[in-house]
């Protein structure tokens, strides 16, 4: 049930490697030394399944902020020797956000750390993003020549400085490096080359032109596939919504039941988004084609997915009782879509699901919403499960969510802990049901109300709580 490097959820690095709101409140509880070492495991080894969706950062900082915790463990994870051999953005991106966070609560030592991790190490670029938003003009200046220095005055250099300069996500370094005289001059020629070469990019686009035709779009999105493993499949039907007639009809039929995996996963996302009599079928087939490859099988149950109206839903509902991907797509769209009706489907994948693949299948996140959405209250149980064991925090909050609808006792029981979790939706779904009988629960809702680096849809809904006709739980 958990990946190797998660650790199981009644611990304190359990607890903590999910962003779960129990994971602060036991490491407050835990011996100092015991909370600040399991933190720093988890700064230096990303536990998020996700980076790019899953929040930690904040969660991470304020427990530093608690516990009044060194930044030593994160200095070591940082300027340790893989980071001239591992430079990709996963390894130190999670410190580095720390850092911004430590640095916007006032903390003096993540802005150095910053710094130097800017001037030395790989990862530098997202380093200076953190200071663009948190240092001051003086340190911001200090930094021009040791990150300029990185790129020689050579050709190549220069264009590799044109490509940052122009890919910066905070402009604001660049901006006041261009003011100063010695660099004004690199770096007006750096955006001027940037400007020129998305110029080229966009009239060297290689995409679909005028006059192509069904067969040409077909073939196009074939040779992505092969070529150069790029997955086309959506861009091509939509440009064959643009050209196909009825005429190209049964070439666009022979595709989709036979055609290479690429030409035949767009045409059939082609005659589902025309709503084809024959649509379903040829899905079904592609799904159950043992020589169709993966690709194709998820293109197909993707397109499934996206289709819409009745006679989609009569077909789901006869599908959902199989015990495969195609009857897990179906039973995730009547999570969806479904009517009341379908809630014993809904809640038999749910469990099925769980029980044969675990709490952090892919597929349970619209199982999860559909309980809630349908209002299945015997649900409750599995939730909780899902609550507690998944190692993904957006999963766990969607299981919060649908626990608020299912669960009765969820405003006094994980209400209350959501109120720490990690994922901001989770806490703004919290600042809205937690139960406020805990004098805990009242103090952490102030606090969230006055932090400067909360999000402002959870202070709205702390608010709501305090005004004069709120309920108080």
């Amino acid at each position: 049930m958990f990946d190797p490097d998660i650790a199981p959820s009644g611990t304190l690095l359990g607890l903590l490697q999910r962003g779960r709101g129990d994971g602060t409140l036991h490491a407050l509880a835990a011996p100092r030394g015991e909370a600040l070492a399991a933190l720093d495991s988890c700064v230096a080894h990303d536990p998020r399944r996700d980076w790019q969706v899953e929040n930690r950062s904040l969660y991470y900082a304020r427990l530093y902020v608690e516990l009044d915790g060194g930044l030593e463990g994160i200095e070591r994870h940082l300027f340790d020797p893989e980071d001239a051999t591992d430079t990709r953005e996963e390894r130190t991106g999670l410190a580095l956000s720390v850092l911004g966070h430590l640095a916007s609560y006032g903390r003096r030592s993540a802005v150095l750390l910053l710094r130097a991790y800017t001037a030395r190490g790989a990862n530098w670029r997202w380093a200076l993003d953190e200071l663009a938003l948190h240092d001051d003009d003086a340190g911001l200046a200090s930094l021009a020549t040791p990150v300029l220095d990185r790129f020689p005055v050579t050709p190549e250099g220069d264009a590799d400085l044109a490509v940052t300069v122009r890919d910066a996500f905070e402009p604001r370094p660049w901006q006041l490096w261009a003011e100063d005289p010695r660099h004004a001059g690199r770096l007006r020629a750096a955006r001027e080359h940037g400007s020129f070469d998305r110029w080229q990019r966009q009239l060297g686009h290689q995409g679909p032109r005028p006059g192509w035709n069904v067969v040409d779009i077909l073939q196009w999105c074939e040779d992505g596939l092969r070529r150069c493993g790029e997955w086309r499949y959506a861009a091509a039907a939509r440009c064959l919504l643009a050209v196909a007639t009825p005429q190209d009809r049964p070439v666009l039929l022979e595709a989709a039941r036979s055609g290479p995996t690429g030409a035949r996963a767009a045409a059939l996302r082609h005659l589902a988004d025309r709503s084809d009599p024959e649509a379903l079928d040829l899905l079904h087939a592609a799904c159950a084609d043992p020589a169709a490859d993966s690709e194709l099988l998820t293109a197909a149950l993707h397109t499934f997915t996206g289709m819409r109206g009745p006679g989609v839903l009569r077909q789901a509902r006869v599908w959902a009782a199989r015990p495969d991907p195609l009857g897990l797509a179906a039973s995730a769209m009547l999570a969806r879509h479904g009517t009341r009706g379908d809630a014993v489907a809904v809640l038999a994948a749910l469990r099925w699901t769980v029980r044969h693949q675990g709490a952090d299948a892919e597929t349970l996140g619209d199982l999860v919403d559909g309980v809630g959405r349908l209002g299945v209250h015997c649900a409750a149980p599995v939730l909780r499960h899902v609550y507690r064991e998944t190692g993904s925090s957006r999963l766990r909050g969607r299981a919060a969510a649908a626990l608020a609808v299912t669960d009765p006792g969820f405003p006094a029981g994980f209400g209350v802990e959501c109120l720490w979790d990690c994922e901001e939706t989770t806490r703004e779904l919290a600042a809205r049901h937690a139960a406020t009988a805990d004098d805990r629960v009242v103090e952490q809702l102030r606090r969230l109300a006055t932090d400067p680096a909360e999000e402002a849809e959870v202070q709205t809904a702390v608010r709501s709580r305090f005004e004069p006709d709120a309920t108080t739980g």
